[in-house]
Formats: structure tokens, sequence, C-alpha cells
């Protein structure tokens, strides 16, 4: 490779093997077999840090939640602006990578990151936990394409789809991972000990970046001032709609009336973003590309398998938090999900191939579908231990097939590279807002049969029934040495039988959810499989037309 004159704008005369993919991506020069493993480990490393962070504020949201003396909705808030910022600055970092490069846009903030959460130790203050999440928002998603990038340098050109693999699911290892090891984190300082993790892996990463950099790339001049006018439209209207995902079913959907009011602004700056996107001749948004029959069937399959995925939060973490249960007493379910992740992206990186995308969805929805049924079996005394197969299944799922999913649209973008700000935003959206979606969904349809089962409870629960009288007599029995006064403990009686009332009613509510994601999949499953065999019908027949006219 010559490298080009004084001008950063300038042109690289690339050899064939070293020319990038993208304009904006590293090029791929010979690396010795030790630099490849440091590649692969640094890109592994900067994916977990992009995704560990908020990971474990999601997973100890209750303990944090006392920290901060918070209310649910407020605390709420926090994995909310870290997906408000990590959605929106992707309409952003394709351009600025491509003219700025992309370790500079990482480095600064990485830096602004560090400074962020080492200042947040000092101040006790949900207001500053939010800044925090805002900035590790916008670093994770420079840190996912960095950690792509950096796999792509750590395997030979023969195994680059493998590269994209591991650099595109890396990230979902944080889940489960954040699970196993917080609450020791949080037993060393509360929740200091959370940041004070996160500050060190910040700085680690940053460290590594710096010491191990990237190949250079080709760059240019691709901002126009109307990119930001879109930014601007855009961000809020995201940021807005992720709110409106994140809280609604705390402050409930028809009771809060900001809940009306942000959903109404949203809708507004999205459709105006759009409609300026449209009429642009060099637009940063290629609505058309979007709005392509391809496209949407891909977004539309990327989202619903997000929300069938949220079961994993919403349904079983949920269920056993409800329980009474703590992040140390499920370390062998996070485990399991743990072992399913990377067995998924061992699984993907052996069979991916670029012909037979499809399939490996498909496999994934079988898995989800088998999964939720199994789950829809639960009973009151379900725990971790019964919940291990399943849990495992869809981990191994939820990796298996979102490389293939990505790389079904990334033709496109090869074809036409200025798609790749619109597949940048659409594949983000599909799994950020996806997961707020499903997550929105799941949430509101549980409590909604939780409040239909309690109804039906409710009526049986009469002293007409003798199974009623009954429980009652041996709650009274129960109670009977610490209380003396029989008012008192028939009072006691009735309050804790009307509390295992309220646990059943849940846990069939919990039924009826993975009953729900098992459906979607099914549906999703069947639209996949029509569409594959109508594709493959007409493939035929056009193959006949054309031997018959020769």
């Amino acid at each position: 490779m010559r490298l080009p004159t004084s001008d950063p704008y300038a042109p690289h005369e690339w050899a064939t093997h070293e020319k990038p993919t993208l304009l904006g991506s590293p090029s791929t020069p010979y690396h010795s077999t030790p630099r490849r493993i440091a590649y692969g480990i640094v890109g592994l490393l900067v994916c977990l840090t992009g995704a560990l962070g908020n990971a474990m504020v999601t997973a100890n949201l209750q303990n944090l939640q006392g920290t901060f003396a918070a209310w649910s909705t407020e605390i709420a808030w926090l994995p909310a602006v870290y997906v408000m910022t990590n959605a929106s600055i992707n309409l952003l970092l394709v351009k600025f990578r491509q003219q700025y490069g992309l370790r500079a846009f990482t480095e600064g903030f990485l830096v602004l990151y560090v400074l962020v959460a080492f200042c947040h130790l000092f101040i006790n203050d949900l207001s500053s936990a939010m800044f925090v999440r805002a900035a590790h928002g916008m670093v994770a998603a420079a840190l996912s394409s960095l950690g792509i990038y950096y796999q792509i340098q750590a395997w030979p050109a023969k195994h680059r789809l493998k590269a994209l693999t591991i650099g595109i699911t890396g990230s979902s290892l944080a889940i489960p991972m954040a699970r196993l090891f917080s609450s020791e984190l949080l037993q060393l300082n509360e929740w200091r000990g959370l940041y004070l993790f996160e500050l060190g892996l910040a700085l680690i990463s940053l460290g590594c970046v710096i010491a191990l950099k990237l190949p250079p790339g080709d760059r240019k001049k691709v901002f126009e001032k109307k990119d930001f006018i879109t930014f601007f439209l855009l961000a809020p209207g995201i940021a807005l709609l992720c709110a409106v995902l994140s809280l609604g079913r705390l402050d409930w959907w028809f009771e809060a009336p900001w809940i009306g009011w942000a959903l109404a602004a949203a809708v507004v700056l999205i459709i105006s973003a759009i409609v300026f996107e449209h009429n642009r001749s060099n637009p940063l948004l290629n609505t058309r590309w979007l709005s392509s029959g391809s496209i949407v069937r891909l977004g539309l399959i990327m989202l619903l398998i997000r929300i069938v995925l949220a079961e994993q939060n919403t349904g079983v973490f949920g269920w056993l938090q409800y329980v009474g249960l703590q992040n140390d007493q499920m370390t062998k379910l996070a485990w399991s999900i743990l072992t399913g992740i990377i067995c998924g992206i061992a699984a993907s990186c052996l069979t991916i191939k670029p012909q037979r995308l499809a399939w490996p969805i498909v496999t994934s929805l079988v898995l989800m579908i088998i999964a939720s049924l199994m789950d829809s079996h639960s009973t009151s005394l379900t725990r971790p231990n019964q919940l291990i197969i399943s849990q495992f299944l869809l981990g191994f799922a939820s990796a298996f097939f979102i490389a293939p999913a990505m790389l079904a649209g990334i033709g496109g973008v090869i074809a036409e590279p200025r798609n790749l700000v619109s597949f940048s935003v659409l594949f983000g959206m599909s799994q950020n807002i996806g997961g707020l979606l499903g997550s929105a969904i799941l949430g509101t349809f549980q409590t909604w049969r939780e409040k239909y089962h309690s109804s039906l409870l409710a009526d049986q629960l009469t002293t007409l029934n003798p199974l009623v009288n009954e429980r009652l007599q041996l709650y009274s029995q129960m109670y009977q040495s610490m209380l003396g006064d029989s008012s008192l403990l028939s009072t006691q009686a009735v309050t804790q039988l009307q509390t295992v009332s309220t646990l059943e009613a849940n846990i069939l509510a919990y039924n009826d959810t993975y009953l729900l994601t098992a459906s979607i999949a099914a549906a999703t499953l069947i639209w996949i499989l029509w569409r594959l065999l109508r594709l493959n019908i007409t493939a035929r027949l056009a193959l006949k037309r054309a031997t018959g006219s020769k």
C-alpha cells in the first residue's frame, strides 16, 4: 500500500487483499498470528465494554432503586436513556466514521465515558446516573462497530464470515454475564462497585484501542448541513418513543397524560424527518430503499424475533424476581443462557452460508417456540433449575439468528454503499426498539392476564366452598402460636389466602405470556416458510418457461 499525500482525504492505492469493503472501514493487510489473536481479544473486549455496563444496570434495577431512593418509574429511566442515545447516534456514526475515522470517534467518546463514570462515583444522584447511561449508549454504538472491525482483522479472508458472526453476536454475552458477578460487585461497595467495574473496563478498552490500532482506511467528506436537520428531528422522536415504550406499562398507558403527548410528538418528529429525507437529492436515510419489500420484511422479522426474545428478561427473570429471587440465586440459569449463546455463536460460525441465510432464522424460531411452550407449563413452585433447558434454547436461538439476519441486508449495502447509514439505523432500531417494544407488549399482556385470572380466582374464594374453608383452617393453624386473638387469626388467614391467590394468578398470566411469544414465533415461522415456498415455486416456473422457450 502506498500512503497518500498530506491530504487526509486523498485515496490510498490498495493491494487487492487490503482494499476496504466499504468507505470508513479499515483496510485488511496481512497480520502475524500473535497480532491476529490480539485483535480478536480486543474485539471481544470492546464488544463487552459496549454492552456490559447497561446489562449490569438492567440486571440490578431493584437494588439500584433502593440505593437511589427512587420509584420504579424513576429507576426505569436508566436503561431507557441508554437506548435513546444508542439508537439515535447511529444516524451520525456511519458518516463520522467515513469522514473522520471510527477510531477518532471511539477514543473521543471513550474518554467522555470514562470522565462521566469517574465523576459519578462522587455523586450519589439518579440524574448523574442517567448522564452515565446516556454517554454509555453513544459509546456502545461505536464499540459495536469497532468490535466487528477488530474481529475482521483477527481472521484470514476465507473466514471473514466467522469474524462478522463473532463481532455481531459478541455483545449478547453481556446479559447473562452481568447476572453472574454483579451481585458480588454490589457487595463490595453497593452501587459504586458496579460503576468502578464499568470505569475499569472502559479504561482497559481505551488503553487497548490506543495500543492496538486498526489499519487505516479511506476517508471522504460526506457530511452535509441537511444531515443535522434530519438528526435533530429524528433523534428526539426516537428518544420520546423509547420513553413511551419503557415507562408506558409502569405509569400505565391511558392514565399518564405525558405518554400521549410524548407519543404524539414522536410521531410528528419521525414523520417530519422521513418526509424531509424522502425529498432530498442525497439523503442521509434512503427511504426508497428502506420501504422496498425485502427490507421491510427483513426489518419486521428482526423486530418480531426481538419481541419473542424479550420473554427471557420480562417473562422468566421477571417471574423469578417477583417471587423474591436475587441474581446470586439464579447463577445456574445465567450459566445455561451463557452456554447457549456461546454454542449459538459457534454453530453460526460453522454453518453460516450467504446462499442459505433464511434457514438459521427458521431454526431459531423453532427453538424459540419449543422453549416458550416448555416455560408455559410453569407452576408457582417453578424455580431456576426447572428452566435451564428452555433458557439454554432461547440463548442459543438469540445468537444463532442475528448474524444471518444482518448479513441478509448487507448485500444491498455493498451494491449501493450510500445505504449503509440506512441499514445501520434499521438494524439498530430493530434490536433496540424491538427489545423495548417486546418488554412493553409482554409486560402489558402479563398485567392484563393477571387481572383476568385474579377476578376468576376471586369468584371461587367463597366460604361456601369446602376447599376454601379447609385452606383457611390450615392457615389459621399456622399462625395460631403467634396470634391469640381469634379475629386477628381469621384476618391473617384470609390475607394469606389472598396472597396465594395473587401468586397463582401471576403464574397463570406468565404462562399465557409464554404462549403469546410461542404464537408470535409460530406466526413468524409460517410467514417465512410461506415466503420461501413461494420464491421456490416462482423460481421453478421461471426456469421451466426459460427452458421451454429454448
